[in-house]
């Protein structure tokens, strides 16, 4: 077995794994993700929040 000129162990030139656009458009959907999920928790909170405070009709 040969080794490679120029190439040291794990220490060669990184290889881009994915582009930026792909990269850009999986941390705008992520970030879109996360907003929505504290949307959503927010109004949880609220409307439990509403509920305890509504009096219990007898």
């Amino acid at each position: 077995m040969t080794r490679s000129p120029g190439t040291v162990g794990f220490e060669s030139r990184p290889a881009p794994v994915a582009s930026a656009r792909l990269t850009n458009a999986i941390a705008a959907s992520l970030a879109i993700g996360t907003l929505s999920l504290c949307l959503v928790v927010a109004l949880t909170v609220l409307s439990i929040k509403v509920t305890m405070a509504m009096p219990i009709p007898a």
